[in-house]
Order: structure tokens, then sequence, then C-alpha cells
């Protein structure tokens, strides 16, 4: 990302709505506002593979392993406001496990770039999938969205659920339904 460039795009978006750039509250905005953008969306300079680095351990095991309440911050790319929420990891291993912090970079590399919560879910699962060979993946995100509360609708206490069930977990019925009362549990 080109910092300055960005910093003059948001100076002009701070006059084309009436404010003054030169404003004492505002005279470093565009630079503060310019490095925000450049994190809030670094996902589009991540690679998961990096993210990974090679944290695959190797297991016996075939049991379910599931990481609850990963937070989860992104923007939606329909109007650039954030959505934010939780995020229920489960999968069950064949011979591969992956470090459990790799789940929720896993997580951060899609979600720091513009998005739908339904595709976002999705890619989440995908990449588990294929960088551990799981017999199964289940994802499922609970997120609020600012442009239903902020904006539009404004309904406050709206909540998005999204799930992305692959292999086993999408085929057999008693694993997914497994997942989901572990995932979703106390709620």
């Amino acid at each position: 990302m080109n910092i300055e460039r960005v910093q003059k795009l948001i100076r002009a978006l701070l006059i084309e709505i009436g404010e003054d750039p030169q404003r004492e509250g505002l005279q470093n905005t565009p630079l503060r506002a310019a490095k925000a953008w450049q994190f809030l969306t670094k996902g589009y300079t991540s690679d998961p593979k990096d993210v990974i680095n090679n944290a695959l351990f190797e297991s016996a095991s075939n049991n379910m392993i599931i990481a609850r309440d990963i937070e989860v911050y992104s923007l939606c790319e329909h109007h650039m406001l954030p959505f934010y929420g939780k995020c229920h990891i489960g999968y069950i291993a064949q011979e591969k496990v992956v470090g459990v912090s790799k789940l929720a970079r896993i997580v951060e590399v899609y979600a720091r770039r513009l998005q739908i919560q339904e595709r976002l879910t999705e890619q989440i699962a995908r990449t588990i999938m294929d960088t551990t060979g799981a017999e199964g993946v289940g994802v499922v995100m609970e997120c609020k969205h600012l442009c239903m509360m902020m904006r539009g609708v404004e309904k406050q206490n709206s909540v998005m659920t999204t799930s992305s069930v692959l292999g086993s977990f999408h085929n057999e019925q008693a694993t997914r339904a497994e997942f989901m009362s572990l995932a979703l549990r106390n709620k």
C-alpha cells in the first residue's frame, strides 16, 4: 500500500464530506487513517502457508479438535464498514495437526481483507482442510455487522451465523451434530 497516496485520498475525502483537514483534530488524520487501512487490510499481503510456517505435527489421533471463540474483525466489502464476532473451528485429523495458534492466524489472514462473512467462513474451512488433510472440517462464524447496525435497517442486536462443513463434517450427520453442539455450547 502506498501510504502517501492513501493519505491524499483520505484528505480529499475529508474535504468532500465538508471537513477542514487543517483543523487541529484532523491535521494528522490522513496519516493515521492510511496506517489504519494498511493494518486492517494486511491480509492481502499475507499467505496462509506463510503464517502456518510448517507448524504441522504428526499425530495418530483422529479425535475432534475444536478451537472456540476466536475473535474476528473484518470489513464488509459492500460498505467498507466493520463486522466482528467469533469463529469456531473444528477438525478431525488424519495424520497431521496444526499448531493451535495457527488456526487463529488463518482466520486473521482472510479476515483482514474486504470480505463477506459467507466467503470468509468457507476460506477458513478450505484452508484448514487443504493444509492438514483432515478427515473433516467445520467452521462456524457468528458476527455483528455495523452496516446493519449503524445504517440501513439499524438493527442493533442482529447476529449473522454462517457455517462451512467439509469432508466427514458434511457427509456424516452425527459428526456435524457433535461439532455444532460443542462449538455452540452455552449459546
